[in-house]
């Protein structure tokens, strides 16, 4: 068993606001941990972002540079953006939820990956690395959120 790691915060904002930012791959490196680039290096079918395309990023984790690519399996703004990497140093499946909740937007990141191997070994520690990064990407996406109201 890899890693399975999953985090939500409420947000003050509607949830097509929330959407509108995280699901916009120009804003990844801007509210994401560790992510240096990002760039949309496959469009989807109709052109543009949506099913089927592809992101490039650049992110250092725990020291280290990794180069991987986001392959967009379901895209449904403003509620869902599901990932998997389709090449990278780990198999890795990327999911945010955004649901509206009565304060603003119940927002989830959820990361799967990590299969086998070194993975296996190292999961407790992915894990909590893993789950402290992603509570930071919500907070740091509040925070720009709420940046861009004022």
């Amino acid at each position: 068993m890899g890693i399975d790691v999953a985090v939500e915060r409420v947000l003050p904002f509607p949830p097509e606001r929330v959407a509108g930012y995280a699901m916009d791959w120009r804003h990844d490196a801007e509210w994401t941990q560790g992510i240096r680039t990002a760039a949309l290096t496959r469009e989807a079918e109709g052109g543009g972002f949506g099913a089927g395309a592809e992101v490039t990023r650049t992110a250092y984790f725990l020291g280290r540079r990794i180069d991987y690519v986001l392959r967009v399996a379901a895209y449904e703004p403003p509620r869902l953006l599901d990932m998997v990497s389709v090449a990278g140093p780990l198999p890795m499946h990327v999911t945010y939820v955004f649901e509206p909740h009565a304060r603003g937007t119940l927002a989830r990141i959820r990361v799967r990956g990590g299969e086998g191997g070194f993975y296996r070994l190292a999961a407790p520690l992915l894990a909590r690395q893993v789950r402290s990064s992603l509570t930071k990407d919500l907070r740091d996406l509040e925070r720009r959120l709420t940046e861009r109201a004022g």
